[in-house]
């Protein structure tokens, strides 16, 4: 299965909101025709664990176009939005991902995320980060490097590296300047 939504037939719904929110995000509609060309994420394969919203849906069609695979979670059973989720999932996104989902579906979808072998994860929360840690630490040999987005995931991934448990180097998303001018 490459794929779980809610309803694959809202991706017609979620498709003019994406395209709206490219419309709207111009500095990263210019990186995804520079990087269209030339391909720098080429043979990456990243797991993402955001939102699933319009936004991190131009985001994942800017990684595709750069040449990346990617493998999708949601990090907040609340947060996405079906109709997104469906308009990926129908773009041949691996996604997995449906609104009010229970804590067991929500980890489940986070292992099919982790199914593909990432090189690079994208997290909000750390809970993909931590499942790679605790359940798949095979997996983090072949992953180069990942972010995380909020203070908490942040301030739990730091006391790991204290303690010299982290596994992969982790950027502190959260810390960058940019995020607060965004944010």
């Amino acid at each position: 299965m490459k794929s779980k939504v809610a309803d694959l037939a809202l991706a017609s719904q979620g498709l003019p909101k994406v395209d709206w929110a490219e419309a709207h995000m111009p500095v990263l509609m210019t990186l995804r025709s520079k990087f269209a060309k030339e391909k720098p994420l080429a043979g990456a394969r990243i797991a993402g664990c955001l939102h699933v919203t319009k936004e991190t849906a131009v985001l994942v069609r800017t990684l595709r176009a750069a040449g990346a695979e990617v493998s999708w979670s949601g990090c907040n059973p609340l947060s996405t939005q079906d109709d997104i989720a469906a308009t990926l999932a129908a773009e041949d996104v691996s996604i997995y991902a449906w609104r009010g989902l229970s804590v067991e579906e929500f980890y489940w979808c986070i292992e099919r995320t982790l199914d593909f072998k990432p090189t690079l994860t994208l997290d909000d929360g750390a809970d993909l980060i931590f499942t790679v840690h605790n359940k798949h630490p095979e997996l983090a040999a072949g992953i180069r490097g990942g972010t995380e987005e909020t203070t908490t995931g942040v301030h739990r991934l730091r006391a790991m590296g204290e303690a010299g448990k982290l596994l992969y180097p982790v950027m502190a998303v959260n810390d960058a300047e940019t995020k607060w001018d965004f944010d």
